[in-house]
């Protein structure tokens, strides 16, 4: 019995309709999944690389990591402006666009340079990590899927489709970057959106959804630092810890803050005027200062810092107090020049190295538990997103047990940075929004870090 035509009609385009409302969606979530695996695995081979050439000739960074960080510059501001610094002030500045900014600050190019010159700066063991760039990537993969959809669709529903591919590729990038699938609902509405629009729940969960099926299907269902162990026990200063810790971190995340938006205040004019005309020549200091710190540290400052927090949590590092000063400073260092890189691997280990050195002062207290409240500490000082630092540090930790004294931490941290520095992603944001969209890197790559 033949089926009428006006039926198969009907079909196609319902059909039609459900690819637009929700298969380009779920096609660009899966390839971000993809993409952020891949991207982790390529900056763990160049991990691993600098390692093994650093391990066997402890004196080659310093050549290598000078001509590394002129590289990534020249590289940055030749071919790849905009993909500077984490991407996440980028991703926040097109969501807050009305449309101009997003064909420069998330086009295919800049996903491109984003993963090449990230990965150069790992194999020269600058202090980033892969994170944020993660984000930029993310979204910037799902931007560019607007391609698919006709453009009587695009033209019907303006900036909002773009706005929504992009956000949705960004919490999709979090999610599959630390497998915290919780994290990324928050960091969206948290961070990048400061608002949450019903309309977009279900695009961002979604996104979110598929990203994940992806990096479990190739990575195994992980937890990003493992599990502790902290018993049914609490001790009784525990409170007393939270607030020290909180305070401490949150100073360290605000000057780090203050730092970085100030270049002009804290580097000799002198200084400034020769990085604006020999930007390249900078780079390759910035190089020499994170390879004399690394050696001098015994390597410890050297990339992310993923392994020091991991050997931490774990009780296998014998890291000094001075650990976190010099790790944050190697992080200044990385980020100055204005080359690809993200905040959060770092701001996790240098939080981690607060904890570890504040247990001289509470000896009595399980060296992990102080480990997760510096973790959660820092990252909301740095990011001023207490909800979203406390849930990436839960989710990556298995720490629910500690899910109280994580939030307090994280909120006294948030509070004590702004007395610094205002929200650093949200500043820098506000530099992109506030130039020609024509121009997208300042005559000092460290402004847009």
């Amino acid at each position: 019995m033949r089926i009428p035509g006006f039926i198969d009609k009907r079909a196609v385009q319902r059909g039609r309709r459900l690819w637009l409302h929700y298969g380009v969606f779920w096609l660009g979530a899966i390839a971000t999944g993809l993409v952020a695996v891949l991207y982790a695995k390529l900056i763990d081979v160049g991990y691993d690389t600098f390692l093994r050439y650093a391990t066997r000739y402890w004196w080659l960074p310093l050549p290598v990591s000078p001509a590394i960080g002129a590289l990534g510059v020249w590289l940055t501001r030749r071919f790849f402006p905009g993909s500077e610094g984490s991407g996440i002030p980028q991703v926040i500045a097109t969501l807050h666009d009305s449309g101009a900014l997003a064909p420069r600050l998330l086009s295919i190019r800049i996903l491109v340079g984003k993963i090449v010159v990230s990965f150069l700066s790992i194999l020269g063991g600058f202090t980033i990590g892969r994170e944020g760039p993660t984000i930029h990537v993310g979204a910037a993969l799902m931007f560019n899927l607007r391609r698919f959809y006709p453009q009587r669709f695009r033209a019907l529903r303006g900036t909002a489709l773009e706005h929504r591919l992009a956000l949705a590729g960004a919490a999709a990038g979090l999610s599959a970057a630390f497998n915290a699938p919780l994290a990324g609902v928050v960091f969206a509405i948290e961070e990048l959106t400061r608002s949450f629009e019903q309309r977009t729940s279900g695009v961002l969960i979604t996104a979110i959804i598929f990203a994940g099926i992806v990096s479990l299907g190739l990575q195994g269902n992980y937890t990003y630092f493992g599990t502790i162990d902290i018993g049914n026990h609490f001790p009784d200063l525990l409170a007393v810890a939270v607030v020290l810790i909180g305070a401490v971190s949150g100073v360290a995340g605000g000057v780090f803050c203050w730092l970085l938006l100030n270049t002009g205040r804290w580097i000799p004019s002198r200084v400034n005027t020769w990085r604006d005309r020999h930007p390249v020549a900078f780079g390759a200091v910035c190089g020499l200062i994170i390879a004399v710190i690394g050696v001098t540290s015994g390597g410890h400052t050297f990339g992310s810092g993923y392994a020091e927090a991991r050997a931490m949590l774990e009780g296998r590092a014998q890291l000094s107090a001075a650990y976190p000063v010099l790790k944050m400073a190697s992080m200044v260092g990385s980020y100055l020049p204005g080359a690809p890189g993200g905040l959060f691997a770092p701001s996790l280990a240098i939080g981690a190295g607060i904890g570890n050195a504040l247990h001289l002062v509470f000896g009595q207290m399980q060296l992990p538990m102080l480990i997760a409240l510096g973790m959660v500490g820092y990252l909301a000082a740095v990011t001023q997103s207490p909800i979203t630092a406390f849930v990436i540090v839960i989710e990556m930790i298995n720490g629910h047990a500690l899910v109280i004294s994580l939030m307090a931490t994280a909120l006294i941290a948030s509070q004590v940075s702004k007395l610094f520095a205002p929200a650093l992603y949200e500043t820098l944001a506000k530099r992109y929004v506030s130039v020609n969209p024509a121009v997208l890197v300042e005559g000092s790559a460290g402004d847009k870090t």
